[in-house]
């Protein structure tokens, strides 16, 4: 298909009522892939409505215990492109033929009212380049609500990784990710981050706008693909530094990531490095809370575990 024919239109939809792709990754939570395949075909958005499910590095499930609604289309797919995450999405990003594409991950679970509040809003927003929406955190301490900013700029997303705005609650157009924005950094080590690249790509464009409900609910009382890859995740997050030499406009933004960095690195035992990237953080910003954790963690007086599960029960992450 030529990139003309997928070129964006001029409002967020053509229709009131546009086709949608749900796109899922899945890569082996069968009972949480379930609940949350459920909660998506049993939206009452009346338009026309697909599910694909992206089975990486496992063997495709059919979902055939799950009762799909008339009107409602499921398919079930093998990852074809790189393992991981990004590879995954950008499968279903291919596959789908919904004018508006919406993701959602395997552990996490839409409110019944989201798909057509949020479609509805867009229509009242067509500046928007994607709409999100407020979400629900559920850790093994408590129940956390996260309100988004109702809009959020390429700039915003600079100074912080604003993580109110969830991908798993995320709809943008097919056409972009097929033009301007892009698809799913595959490049991006083991996958982390690819959210939020994503998500600066889409604001670079336009800003990001959110409904001020909650439209998803997100688990936290279950374990990570990603808790304990720090090799990775400092990789992943050195490597969107390297991308986006914008962050050198904002101190804070910048220190957020290189705080992260330094945790990371403390997290694996090298001690060195952690200081060295704390220290940088804290010279741009010395109220950043991750820099200090890292050097807690390097000094042994903490386990990096136990600041994790600190910061998961107030509903924050990394």
């Amino acid at each position: 298909m030529s990139a003309d024919a997928l070129a964006p239109a001029a409002t967020a939809a053509s229709t009131a009522h546009p086709s949608v792709s749900v796109l899922v990754a899945t890569a082996g939570r069968p009972q949480m892939l379930r609940d949350a395949v459920r909660a998506i075909v049993e939206q009452d958005y009346p338009g026309p409505l697909e599910l694909v499910v992206v089975f990486d590095r496992i063997e495709v499930d059919p979902l055939e215990d799950v009762a799909v609604p008339a009107g409602v289309a499921l398919r079930t797919v093998p990852n074809t492109r790189s393992p991981g995450l990004a590879g995954a999405r950008n499968t279903g990003i291919h596959a789908a033929t919904g004018e508006l594409v919406a993701f959602c991950d395997d552990d996490d679970a839409w409110a019944p009212g989201k798909l057509a509040r949020q479609v509805g809003f867009w229509a009242e927003h067509p500046e928007a380049s994607a709409v999100a929406g407020g979400i629900r955190i559920v850790s093994h301490a408590r129940t956390v609500e996260r309100v988004p900013p109702a809009v959020a700029t390429f700039e915003d997303l600079l100074v912080s990784r604003t993580v109110e705005i969830h991908p798993s609650a995320l709809v943008c157009r097919r056409a972009d990710l097929f033009g301007a924005v892009g698809l799913v950094d595959e490049d991006l080590p083991s996958s982390y981050g690819e959210d939020y690249d994503l998500l600066l790509r889409l604001a670079r464009q336009a800003p990001v706008h959110s409904v001020p409900e909650t439209v998803l609910t997100v688990r936290w009382d279950r374990p990570s693909f990603f808790s304990e890859k720090w090799e990775n995740i400092a990789a992943a997050l050195t490597y969107l530094l390297r991308k986006y030499p914008e962050f050198e406009t904002t101190a804070k933004g910048t220190a957020e990531i290189t705080g992260q960095v330094a945790f990371a690195h403390a997290a694996l035992g090298r001690r060195r490095e952690a200081v060295r990237w704390a220290g940088a953080t804290l010279r741009r910003n010395p109220v950043q809370l991750r820099a200090w954790g890292a050097l807690a963690v390097a000094s042994g007086a903490v386990s990096p575990q136990r600041l994790l599960d600190a910061m998961h029960n107030l509903g924050r992450g990394l």
